[in-house]
């Protein structure tokens, strides 16, 4: 192999490693989410670990976050809880960085 292809392969692995890393961030940050959220709605236990579990997987229905925006605001609105959905997309942004933090300090 010659030095450009060592160097492709290594920009390729390293790549894949930061999506690894942004898909589990995201991930971590909708677990983050939906404790926030569980704690809301007034679950404890192991009813709010299920409900962080609910939260993670509401991401897999559609492209971005709005999928879990609209389950977290519709789960608010049936239990009489006026939070909007700026203010969901706000709390996603600030737990962002925490779950990053987590995951990077996992990595080590």
């Amino acid at each position: 192999m010659t030095s450009f292809d060592d160097r492709d392969k290594s920009f390729e692995k390293k790549y894949a490693h930061d999506e690894e890393l942004n898909f589990k961030a995201i991930a971590r940050r909708n677990k983050l989410l939906g404790l926030w959220a569980s704690e809301k709605l007034g679950l404890t236990g192991d009813d709010a670990a299920q409900y962080a579990r609910d939260t993670v997987a509401a991401d897999f229905e559609r492209e971005g976050t709005e999928d879990v925006v609209d389950k977290v605001l519709a789960d608010f609105q049936k239990a009489g809880i006026t939070i909007s959905a700026a203010e969901i997309r706000s709390e996603m942004e600030r737990l962002l960085p925490v779950a990053k933090q987590q995951i990077m300090s996992e990595v080590k």
